[in-house]
């Protein structure tokens, strides 16, 4: 977008035409004693020149390296047209639809995210999006404290298999609110958590439990028998879905006898590069009993007076839409631009595109293990299927290991002893369809070598 300033003689229209001598009168209603004369510690700004050149050199500071990190963030392979479509300016600049019913366009594409979404998840309803995975969590234990009318208790069992960051996030939100969120601790030789467990945490009155499915090891729960448990004591499940992951495992619709009653995650997988952290968006779907304890907003199909088809804002629970006491929520952001993103990336790959993509994933995921695994001082943490992540336990500290592996041109994982302490030297790997036979056998050598420098290093000492 270019760089228009205003010269001083617009400003002085400007000022002329609404009655003020300088700007400083726009803000005369704030107290004097809150007013500022400067910034202390910001420091003099740059000139262009100056400033490309830094920019520059810290982009030079990238390297390439092929990745084996996951933990909620997945390098998947993004065919071009999805954001060169995704930036043209129809999309690239539109904000939000305000005055909706004039936004056809951006209605439709979300009409038809939301449909797809529905589909992937088996869920009955979806809306726009929301920030991103992790307050996507917060919103559906909100959803569901308000949406359990049976449960006076507003306890939460959240397994600690569910994404550290997301347990953390939806921790910060809802603590303030009289909301308990019950730690479920997981098997040690099965990465999972068992039903014992939950049943052990349950008690007498229990709102909701979250399953998070892969886990965040990697591992799959056994989704069936907690969602049946659950819908026994009056509780609401709430599933937490690597949205890839469901064009090969059950859909949370489908769990159990009557399905999970709301799903939620990140859906960065489909289509978002990992662009150094983001943005990523998240997505929320629920069964039709919970449609009006949504966040956000909800696109509908209708026709018009001629019968031609037209998009409308059917459900907008937001404090802008809406008077603020009667919002269900005031920070659900709605990522529209890579949403786009992920509307048309589904729609390029089809069913059977996604479905190819995630078996390559976990494919690859086994191969790594199995050659990982067969390095002297390397083993698998947990038995059990797994979709594309997977736990190696080591003989020396994984940072150590980590920073070794950088030396070869491979992020080698995500180092699990800050979240996980009782795992020891813990390192979670992931594989997607685009690690090749030759990135697999490039990671195998560069392991044996720093875990061989590592371990005659340790002797040497």
């Amino acid at each position: 977008m270019p760089f228009i300033p205003h010269t001083d003689e617009e400003i002085r229209d400007m000022l002329d035409a609404i009655g003020i001598q300088d700007t400083d009168e726009l803000f005369e209603e704030i107290p004097p004693h809150l007013r500022i004369d400067g910034l202390d510690g910001i420091p003099e700004g740059m000139s262009e020149l100056e400033a490309s050149r830094l920019m520059h050199s810290r982009a030079a500071q990238n390297k390439d390296a092929v990745c084996f990190i996951g933990a909620g963030a997945y390098e998947h392979h993004i065919p071009a047209a999805v954001w060169q479509l995704t930036t043209r300016g129809e999309f690239y600049t539109a904000y939000t639809p305000y005055q909706a019913e004039a936004s056809q366009g951006t209605l439709q594409l979300t009409y038809e995210y939301q449909s797809m979404i529905t589909a992937l998840t088996g869920m009955d309803v979806s809306n726009a999006s929301l920030y991103d995975g992790a307050s996507a969590v917060a919103e559906a234990v909100l959803m569901a404290v308000r949406g359990n009318r049976k449960s006076k208790s507003r306890r939460i069992l959240v397994p600690r298999t569910v994404h550290p960051a997301y347990r953390k996030t939806t921790h910060t939100i809802v603590e303030g609110q009289n909301i308990e969120l019950v730690e479920v601790d997981y098997d040690r030789a099965t990465g999972t958590v068992q039903l014992d467990a939950f049943k052990q945490a349950g008690g007498d009155d229990i709102t909701a439990v979250v399953i998070q499915q892969p886990g965040f090891f990697g591992t799959l729960e056994d989704v069936d028998a907690i969602t049946d448990w659950a819908h026994e004591n009056n509780a609401l499940v709430i599933a937490v879905c690597n949205p890839m992951s469901l064009a090969v495992l059950k859909p949370p619709g489908q769990w159990g006898s009557a399905g999970a009653d709301i799903a939620c995650g990140d859906g960065q997988p489909l289509g978002a590069p990992l662009s150094c952290g983001g943005p990523y968006y998240g997505y929320l779907c629920c069964s039709s009993k919970l449609v009006r304890q949504m966040p956000g907003r909800i696109v509908g199909r209708t026709t018009d007076v001629d019968g031609r088809e037209g998009f409308v804002l059917t459900l907008q629970a937001r404090e802008q839409h809406i008077r603020r006491s009667k919002a269900t929520s005031n920070i659900c952001t709605n990522q529209g631009l890579v949403v786009t993103a992920s509307t048309i990336y589904m729609a390029i790959q089809g069913p059977q595109g996604l479905e190819n993509t995630a078996s390559a994933c976990h494919a690859n995921t086994r191969e790594l293990v199995a050659q990982l695994s067969s390095i002297d001082g390397v083993d698998s943490a947990f038995s059990g299927p797994i979709f594309h992540e997977a736990v190696l336990l080591l003989q020396q500290p994984v940072a150590d290991v980590l920073e070794g592996l950088v030396q070869h041109g491979i992020l080698g994982g995500y180092d699990l002893g800050s979240d996980y302490p009782e795992l020891g030297n813990a390192l979670l790997v992931c594989a997607t369809e685009l690690r090749t036979d030759e990135d697999i056998a490039a990671y195998k050598t560069a392991l044996e070598a720093v875990v061989g420098v590592k371990a005659l290093q340790k002797e040497i000492a």
